[in-house]
Formats: C-alpha cells, sequence, structure tokens
C-alpha cells in the first residue's frame, strides 16, 4: 500500500464523498412512487457530468486538462460508472435492496485486492486485509439485516459484476489521477457514463420527474450526491490507494442507515447496531496510519 504526507486530507475527502452518496436511497424514498430506478440514475450521471464539467472549465487547469486525457483510463472508468448504475438495478429488481447493495458494495474492496494481485502479485498488509474484513461484515449487517433471502442466481451474479465495476472505476481513476486536475479527470469520466445511460431517458417513463419535489431531490441527488461527491472521491484517489477507498467508501450505508433511522423513521434494530460497530471499527483499521 503507498502512503502520502497527504493522505490524511485526501482520506476525509473519501469519507465524505461516501457520506454524499449515503443519502441517495433517503433521497429516492422521498420521491413520487412512480419513480422508475434507472431514470433516476441516468438522470443523477447527466447533472452530476454537468456539475463536474462546470468545475473543470472554471478554472485554466482544469480547462487546460481537457487536452491532456488519458483516454483509455477515462473510457474505462466512464463504461465501468456507467455499468455500475444500470446493472445496480438489475441486481436489486432480482435479489432486494438490502442484499443487491450489501453484495455490490461490500464485494468492491475484495475486486480491487483480486485485480491488484493478479496484475501486480500484491497483497495488502494484515491491517488492510483485516479492516475490508470487519467493514464488510458491518456493511452486510447494516444493509442486509433483515433482508429477505433467496433469488435467481443471475441476481447474485449481478451484484458481484456490480462490485467489480465499481473496483475497476476506482483503479482506472487512480491510474489517471496524477496526470490531469482531478476535476477534469471526474468531468469526461461521467460525460462519458451519461452519454452511455442517456438512451434510458428516451425510452423509459420520465414525466414524473418534472414534479417540483422530484426535480429538486434529483437537481440535489446530481449536484451533491454525485458531482460534488465524485469531485471529493476523484481528488482523495490521488493520495489514498483504490484498496483503502473502496473499503473507506463503506460509510456509504452506514450514512444511509442513519438517514433511514432519522429522517425516514426506519427502526435501529440489534443486528445493524452491530453492523454499525463493526464497520466503525474496520474504517479505523483502514484509516489510521
Amino acid at each position: 500500500m503507498r502512503h502520502t504526507p497527504s493522505e490524511l486530507p485526501g482520506t476525509l475527502a473519501v469519507i465524505l464523498a461516501a457520506m454524499l452518496w449515503g443519502s441517495i436511497g433517503t433521497a429516492q424514498a422521498l420521491m413520487p412512487p412512480e419513480r422508475v430506478p434507472m431514470v433516476v440514475a441516468a438522470i443523477r450521471l447527466l447533472v452530476g457530468a454537468l456539475a463536474l464539467l462546470g468545475l473543470a472549465l472554471a478554472s485554466r487547469a482544469g480547462r487546460d486538462g481537457f487536452a491532456r486525457l488519458p483516454v483509455r483510463a477515462v473510457l474505462l472508468a466512464g463504461v465501468a460508472m456507467a455499468g455500475y448504475n444500470l446493472v445496480f438495478f438489475a441486481a436489486i429488481d432480482r435479489i432486494g435492496v438490502g442484499i443487491g447493495t450489501a453484495l455490490s458494495i461490500g464485494s468492491a474492496p475484495v475486486w480491487v485486492t483480486l485485480f491488484r494481485f493478479i496484475r501486480r502479485r500484491e497483497i495488502p498488509a494484515p491491517r488492510m486485509l483485516a479492516g475490508q474484513a470487519l467493514c464488510i461484515a458491518g456493511a452486510g449487517l447494516l444493509v442486509g439485516a433483515g433482508a429477505a433471502g433467496g433469488g435467481p442466481l443471475g441476481g447474485y451474479l449481478l451484484a458481484l459484476g456490480c462490485g467489480a465495476a465499481y473496483a475497476t472505476y476506482s483503479l482506472a481513476t487512480s491510474s489517471a489521477g496524477q496526470s490531469v486536475p482531478s476535476s477534469t479527470l471526474a468531468a469526461a469520466t461521467f460525460l462519458v457514463a451519461a452519454l452511455i445511460c442517456a438512451p434510458a431517458l428516451a425510452i423509459l417513463p420520465t414525466a414524473w420527474a418534472a414534479q417540483p419535489s422530484a426535480a429538486a431531490l434529483l437537481l440535489a441527488m446530481g449536484v451533491g450526491a454525485t458531482g460534488l461527491a465524485y469531485a471529493l472521491y476523484t481528488w482523495g484517489l490521488r493520495s489514498v490507494a483504490p484498496a483503502a477507498a473502496v473499503t473507506l467508501a463503506l460509510i456509504e450505508p452506514l450514512t444511509a442507515w442513519l438517514c433511514g433511522v432519522f429522517i425516514l423513521g426506519e427502526p435501529a434494530t440489534t443486528a445493524r447496531l452491530a453492523g454499525a460497530a463493526i464497520l466503525f471499527a474496520g474504517l479505523w483499521l483502514v484509516a489510521r496510519r
């Protein structure tokens, strides 16, 4: 694992990004019941891409960075991000939100470790492996407690594929992170992802999104939980290794659970309290120097 003197700001940026992501589930729950999840994903990516583009164009360094973009890394990261959004909703349709989310986000650190071992024969330090295991177990309890089991095998494979897509995005972004400003890299990546997912807006019902309450939530989700969040995450990947970043990002289900308890009135069960405690222990192991 790499460690730099500026790793603490990057770590905090990744954690703040994950906390912003954790608000997405609550925002969707507050939208009209006729909402279409894939349309939510497509609009989220489009608004996020435009917000990131505005951020990149606001500085000369950001504008100049578009001429130096690592095209292969941007395309790979953009395709992976689009795949993550599309595959995630396909997975939860088959096996449910709880199990689908737990497998998707919980498998990402494992995929990063596996990819880096295959490519570089790199094995994380025992502390990192222990932290990852605790984070995954805690996230599983938080998201999966009370979730219905069962479902077709294809749904579980899709959820694992979702985790692999997110891991691929993180690795591709990390590899290109030092070559151009992080705002430029994030803007280009999300423009690719938004273009891939745009056909959903022409195929699926979108009239519900014009309702004032839905439009406000979609705007907040796109600008805050997507544009700002991925600007922070991309910047954080400049100093935080991908394996640590995707593990720290498991604070997302903790934030989602807290939002559910305090905003939506969901019960704070013993299993989920235990999951939160285990997740905190894992995050402490991963984040501390």
